[in-house]
């Protein structure tokens, strides 16, 4: 049984194939930072469940690995010593409409850190991470996209609502809505690939620990690590589908962030 009377003081909630892995083992390696051992915990999106997933490997993958229970949740902090950072990343808490306010009441005062990746590189990531793993049975992406509502109709996790995923605005919306602006930090992926060390800076400094440590950025996490030439092309019409069909939700997201989106617009 846990004795731990730890929880987190600050939560990576996403989004999915946006860079989450890497920055939750770059801060792992902070001395005054504890992360739970087990990367997406889901739980407070999935607590309380008994999981049934349906879609290709659901059973091996978020229905096996996901914490539930209270008592399990609590014993992902049992490690904890005198660190000052106490936080879990699970990418899945920015996409469940019931999260943010979960979260909020149990925790009011932690603070929450997004990293967002443009919605049309998101969705053909996920795509290709479930063509990797033997688990996307369309060989075409926009076949698959075509499925996406009867998936979500048929209880296929989270990871198979491929352009849903996408639509940050209104599940950042929900943060905005309960917690203090000065408790959320946003986060682009570009920024992640091109000056990680200034992100993870910054971050630090968000969550009270020693901003000075310089986190070892060489190693690549979690990667689609499909040869290019396996991989099924992203047609020029299936990016104008997804930013056509997002469009308004990322106009929104720029007023709400007040970050330069425009290059989630560019044709390549």
């Amino acid at each position: 049984m846990s004795t731990s009377t730890h929880s987190p003081n600050f939560i990576i909630i996403g989004a999915a194939k946006a860079g989450t892995t890497a920055i939750y083992h770059y801060l792992n390696q902070h001395p005054q930072v504890y992360l739970t051992p087990l990367k997406e915990t889901n739980y407070f999106a999935l607590r309380g469940q008994q999981l049934n997933f349906q879609g290709p490997g659901d059973d091996l993958y978020v229905n096996r690995l996901s914490i539930t229970a209270p008592e399990a949740y609590r014993a992902q902090f049992d490690g904890v010593r005198d660190e000052i950072a106490i936080g879990e990343a699970s990418p899945l808490y920015l996409y469940h409409p019931l999260v943010a306010g979960r979260i909020h009441e149990e925790l009011p005062d932690t603070k929450i850190i997004a990293i967002l990746r443009d919605p049309v590189s998101r969705a053909y990531s996920a795509y290709l991470h479930l063509i990797r793993d033997g688990r996307e049975p369309h060989r075409d992406f926009e076949t698959a996209m075509n499925h996406e509502q009867q998936r979500i109709a048929d209880n296929w996790e989270h990871i198979w609502h491929y352009v849903s995923m996408g639509r940050y605005y209104e599940q950042l919306q929900r943060y905005y809505d309960l917690f203090p602006a000065e408790n959320i930090k946003t986060y682009l992926y570009r920024e992640l690939l091109f000056d990680p060390r200034s992100l993870l800076h910054d971050i630090q400094r968000f969550i009270g620990v020693d901003e000075q440590f310089t986190c070892n950025t060489s190693m690549r996490y979690n990667e689609a690590s499909l040869p290019h030439e396996l991989r099924p092309p992203l047609l020029p019409e299936a990016r104008a589908r997804i930013q056509n069909e997002l469009r308004d939700d990322i106009l929104k997201l720029q007023d709400l962030t007040q970050r330069d989106l425009s290059h989630w617009f560019t044709p390549t």
